[in-house]
């Protein structure tokens, strides 16, 4: 038995299920038919190659979708026409055949819903982690907004204290002046004398 793959997917693998899905869009055929096909031609489950289709694929070529849908509109319409001049027994064996199609596509439909459910639970756990991811930033981002306003206003408080220090230290600069100039005068204004002892004494001018 061929392993099952779990690797990334290839462009040319891409290539491969939009081409197949596209054929049997076509046809008139399931997609699960397709990716089924395309599942055993790469190795990987029928679930893996649904979910590579409608994750991504499947965007990629809406057109081309759009155009298989019409064609398989105009096959519809011919092979009406066409069944109208069929002989009852070969719509006897068309009918007996589309019976055995439909109970294998039932089989076909169960596994691929089990193997989905478990691909989907996978991811569901991707989302969850994707918003919790989503939240975190968002919150880091407040704390970010939050911390910057912090830092501006420290900034603009700093600012206001420098000025303040600088007023005070030309305040201290303009008293220091003064008490210069006032000892000055002070010093200016004291004479000296000598008494009837001969000493000399302090006399203010």
């Amino acid at each position: 038995m061929t392993p099952t793959r779990q690797d990334a997917w290839s462009q040319d693998e891409d290539l491969l299920l939009a081409e197949v899905v596209l054929r049997h869009i076509r046809e008139g055929g399931t997609q699960l038919a397709a990716f089924e096909e395309v599942g055993r031609r790469l190795s990987r489950t029928a679930a893996a190659c649904g979910f590579r289709w409608n994750s991504f694929v499947r965007k990629q070529y809406k057109s081309g979708i759009e155009v298989a849908k019409k064609q398989r509109k105009e096959s519809k319409k011919y092979n009406r026409v066409e069944s109208d001049l069929t002989e009852p027994s070969e719509i006897e064996n068309k009918d007996e055949k589309l019976s055995n199609d439909q109970n294998l596509t039932l089989r076909n439909v169960i596994s691929f819903l089990e193997e989905y459910e478990a691909s989907q639970k996978k991811v569901n756990e991707l989302i969850k982690e994707n918003n919790q991811l989503k939240n975190k930033i968002n919150q880091l981002g407040h704390d970010t907004h939050k911390i910057m306003e912090e830092k501006n206003a420290l900034r603009n408080s700093l600012k206001i204290i420098e000025e303040d220090y600088k007023a005070l230290i030309e305040i201290m600069e303009r008293a220091r002046k003064m008490v210069v100039l006032q000892e000055d005068e002070r010093s200016k204004k004291v004479k000296f004398q000598m008494d009837q002892n001969g000493n000399l004494e302090r006399v203010e001018k």
